[in-house]
């Protein structure tokens, strides 16, 4: 059997999959302060998130998480879905480094110092992307 993975996407997968793993993990026993900040920052960006309560919000966001992180280190994940799903994960981190007030210079996209935790973030969106890219770009395997 062969896996959906090509030894060039691995780096990029374990790293990263390893990565998003352990936030997810570290989320999983937030508390209710840590909820509330997560919660809050997210609701700034994405009102509709409003309607959760924040010790709900960072369990489910701590579930994606683990899921994302698993799914990039799992072999059988075919990158293309792997990647998607990073794609848009970041995606989403970039929209709120965007959007937060006090995250970026006045009039630039350059970071402040509270904003680089998040504006770093920007590298998995490029590695996503390039999954994605790849994936839907190479030869077909034949049998």
């Amino acid at each position: 059997m062969r896996l959906p993975v090509k030894a060039r996407h691995l780096p990029a997968r374990v790293t990263i999959g390893a990565f998003i793993l352990n936030s997810g993990v570290e989320k999983r026993s937030a508390d209710e302060q840590t909820a509330t900040q997560l919660h809050g920052m997210a609701c700034g960006t994405y009102p509709p998130l409003q309607k959760l309560d924040s010790t709900t919000f960072a369990r489910a966001l701590s579930t994606g998480e683990i899921a994302l992180g698993t799914a990039l280190l799992l072999p059988v994940v075919p990158t293309l879905a792997a990647g998607a799903g990073l794609a848009a994960f970041s995606a989403g981190l970039i929209g709120l480094y965007l959007r937060t007030p006090g995250l970026r210079r006045e009039g630039s996209l350059r970071p402040t110092p509270q904003g680089l935790p998040i504006a770093k973030d920007v590298w998995m969106l490029g590695a996503g992307l390039g999954l994605v890219v790849d994936a839907l770009t190479s030869e077909p395997r034949r049998s």
